[in-house]
């Protein structure tokens, strides 16, 4: 996996200008920030982040994937204020669950999730190296 800084640009702070790899392709689904029974345990934005992460490391994990292997994550928030205002407890979930590893990213605002409480929703693309 090579990461992608042209010269002169400053370096992005949490995730990755972009990405070039080789490998077996792994996608994972949004996750949101419900457990494997698909129950809710907060309504807390950083706490829905944490339980997403972790969905989202488990179905890698079927793959025998791991989260350095993530390229690509989107990011999908019903309200960016509340995202902005998590991002110090966004920054130690993601750290404790994925690492230090920071991939291609983008966040939305949309205006509804499918599931009501969901406060956000995370798609990952993964590539393992053969």
């Amino acid at each position: 996996m090579d990461f992608l800084q042209p010269p002169g640009w400053p370096r992005a702070r949490g995730y990755s200008n972009g990405i070039a790899a080789s490998g077996r392709t792994v996608f994972v689904s949004g996750m949101i920030g419900w457990d494997a029974d698909g129950r809710f345990q907060t309504d807390d934005f950083a706490g829905q982040v944490r339980q997403a992460l972790r969905n989202i490391v488990a179905v890698l994990a079927e793959a025998d994937a791991k989260p350095e292997h993530i390229v690509r994550m989107t990011w999908y928030v019903v309200d960016k204020r509340e995202y902005v205002a998590a991002y110090p407890e966004i920054g130690e979930a993601y750290r404790e669950i994925i690492g230090r590893h920071y991939p291609t990213m983008t966040a939305v605002q949309v205006v509804a999730l499918i599931e009501d409480r969901a406060r956000v929703e995370i798609e990952v693309t993964a590539v393992v190296p053969e």
